[in-house]
């Protein structure tokens, strides 16, 4: 099973844009959601081996500023994942989901709002080899490459924010003013979908 529902809308301030952010959990998150209630109960009556697999982003994790819906739709995407991964292990199934985590991949959502590919960004091509690679290894949580963004700024990105909480630094450090000195440009530089749609 493939949850791979998911729209791309411009980015507004967080305390904006009610009907945006509705529309986009509509899509991104209770799509994901629907999906699994809608098929994963006969394909756990079937019992036979299986796979789940949502389409998060990488900005679900490190929420980078420019568009708070995308980036709530995809964080909610994460957390209901990881809640179905435990639950199919608790009934001792013979399924497994896993997170997708894409990069910046050049897909017609996003052509519609940049007509030529970035440099940096991944084709599709690339992210299905990747995931696919990745699957047959069981990883639960597939964050795939691009040409900006290799697996260790992946994980200073992720461990940054997951800092925030433990240091108790101001929200959104990576981003703050008093901690630009601190990180090294490659770091700020993170493809933002909501920065391109602001755009």
């Amino acid at each position: 099973l493939m949850n791979n529902a998911g729209i791309a809308t411009r980015g507004s301030k967080p305390w904006q844009g009610l009907d945006g952010l509705n529309h986009i959990m509509g899509i991104n998150f209770m799509g994901v959601v629907h999906g699994c209630q809608a098929f994963l109960p006969d394909m756990l009556a079937h019992g036979e081996p299986g796979a789940i697999i949502n389409t998060g982003s990488k900005q679900g994790i490190t929420r980078p500023p420019g568009n708070y819906a995308y980036n709530l739709s995809k964080a909610g995407v994460v957390a209901y994942t990881e809640a179905v991964a435990h639950g199919l292990v608790s009934e001792q199934s013979r399924l497994s989901a896993h997170l997708l985590i894409p990069a910046f991949v050049y897909t017609p959502m996003i052509e519609a709002f940049i007509p030529e590919k970035p440099a940096f960004a991944a084709t599709t091509e690339e992210t299905v080899d990747y995931f696919l690679a990745e699957l047959a290894t069981g990883s639960f949580y597939i964050i795939c490459p691009d040409g900006e963004t290799n697996r260790a700024i992946d994980e200073k990105r992720i461990q940054w924010n997951v800092d925030d909480i433990i240091k108790n630094r101001p929200a959104m450090s990576r981003w703050h003013p008093d901690y630009g000195d601190a990180l090294k440009p490659l770091w700020r530089n993170e493809p933002s979908l909501g920065l391109f749609l602001l755009s």
